[in-house]
């Protein structure tokens, strides 16, 4: 897979620039809180401020994180208002939709059927709910897989228009506003791609969440890994730290922290991404590091697909996949 694949750098780099524009008008006159590290509640240093947000880094687990930070209403008006969220949701989706399906959806479909096979109870298929659906393109290729449609909660209008447009259930809110009247009954296994990062609050998050599953239920997620390679290498001029979107960057060892906080336990930590070099190398006149710079300017095709097999496997790439439980 490569990094053009998936987000072709003219359209990236356009809801970039309208993102740094919204966070004026959104985030510029707003009140914002101070806090501690999401995952593990301790205080921060100040490693760098980007388009007007701070990020610290936690000195005990290692977290990257916007503080302090505007107050939640700001972030539920500028994902439903906005017009970098518009075109996150009209143009960045259409235009990358099948691309992104066949690279990204259907794989994902298939390694969640094949967690649910290790942890599903026999003969108790869990109905899988998918937290922030989008487009649904996850949702239509586990049902084309596993024969059950997924539970889609989505608060974006246009894509919750979207997802029932092509006959999923949809549930129009933010997760910390679902019911457990709203939901089906039986076993459940949530899923989240690439929300976590998002979230203002993540223990907030995980104990609404948690007040919605019942013993033996599962939640699968993929978030960043601000540990991860790519990351530390570019750090602030990384693509993937832009505020007002990605908020929290946590690890392997952050999120199992966080994790025990809020009463989950963690059965899987993983880091299967397949883009950490390939992003390096998109990005080498923001490589400050020498070895790196050396290395995406010399290293063969097979030296870089090596590496990033080695990254993924020891827990260094910035795609990090969670399976966790409520005991």
């Amino acid at each position: 897979m490569k990094e053009e694949e998936i987000r072709p750098k003219a359209i990236f780099d356009e809801y970039l620039r309208l993102a740094q524009v919204d966070t004026k008008s959104y985030f510029g006159d707003v009140e914002r809180e101070d806090g501690l590290c999401p995952a593990c509640a301790t205080k921060g240093d100040f490693s760098f401020s980007k388009f007007d947000f701070d990020y610290e880094t936690c000195g005990r687990c290692h977290t990257l994180f916007v503080n302090p930070r505007p107050v939640a209403s700001a972030f539920s008006k500028y994902y439903t208002e906005s017009s970098s969220s518009e075109y996150w949701a009209s143009t960045f989706y259409k235009e990358t939709a099948e691309a992104r399906r066949e690279k990204l959806w259907k794989p994902k479909a298939k390694a969640i059927q094949d967690i649910l096979n290790r942890y599903a109870a026999p003969l108790s298929w869990p109905q899988v709910i998918d937290i922030g659906g989008g487009y649904g393109l996850f949702a239509q290729e586990l049902h084309a897989l596993c024969g059950q449609p997924p539970v889609v909660i989505e608060p974006g209008p246009r894509l919750a228009t979207v997802c029932r447009e092509n006959d999923l259930q949809v549930i129009e809110k933010f997760l910390e506003d679902v019911k457990v009247s709203d939901l089906p009954v039986g076993p459940k296994a949530f899923v989240s791609f690439e929300l976590f990062e998002h979230l203002h609050d993540p223990a907030h998050f995980l104990r609404c969440l948690s007040g919605l599953m019942n013993s033996g239920d599962l939640f699968i997620f993929t978030t960043l890994s601000g540990t991860g390679v790519d990351i530390q290498a570019l750090w602030q001029d990384s693509k993937s730290v832009t505020p007002p979107h990605h908020l929290n960057f946590l690890n392997p060892q952050a999120v199992k922290i966080l994790l025990e906080r809020t009463g989950l336990e963690a059965l899987e930590v993983t880091t299967p991404g397949k883009l950490d070099i390939d992003i390096l190398v998109n990005s080498q006149s923001d490589i400050k590091d020498r070895f790196w710079r050396t290395f995406v300017a010399t290293a063969t095709e097979l030296e870089k697909q090596q590496w990033q097999a080695l990254i993924s496997a020891s827990g260094w790439s910035s795609h990090m996949m969670i399976v966790c439980g409520k005991p």
